[in-house]
């Protein structure tokens, strides 16, 4: 037996299917309107919750009026990532988010040592998201 199914078994017997990002946000309506550029389709459900997706995607949102995400220079410095999404065509995306007007390419794209593709943008709430594809095996 496995270590997966092991784990499995010591919880039950249930299966973990898959984890969704929760960004929490100030206001609601204008990051909606950000990641409809990103090619997401906002659900909005009243008074303050929203769910983004696109393709398999899916992040959700929970607004506090008047939150503004705190300023961590440790995390600013490291370009901490807040999500990891992976794609089959990085090098795509990449192209049509650098015509993006509002959209900020907080990092070019580029090959990482541990076998990705990866390039960040920036929100306009100050959330970092990484798309990335693996490279092609050497």
């Amino acid at each position: 037996m496995g270590i997966a199914e092991q784990g499995a078994q010591a919880a039950g017997g249930a299966k973990l299917r898959n984890s969704t990002t929760v960004f929490l946000v100030g206001n609601i309506e204008p990051t909606m309107e950000w990641y409809k550029q990103l090619g997401f389709e906002p659900e909005y459900y009243p008074p303050g919750f929203a769910i983004l997706r696109r393709d398999e995607i899916e992040i959700f949102l929970q607004q506090q009026p008047g939150y503004v995400v705190p300023d961590d220079p440790g995390r600013r410095q490291r370009q901490a990532w807040n999500v990891y999404i992976i794609t089959d065509n990085v090098k795509g995306l990449y192209e049509e988010y650098s015509e993006l007007p509002g959209v900020n390419i907080s990092r070019q794209l580029c090959p990482q040592e541990y076998g990705m593709m990866e390039f960040d943008v920036m929100d306009l709430n100050g959330y970092r998201l990484v798309f990335a594809q693996p490279l092609p095996a050497k």
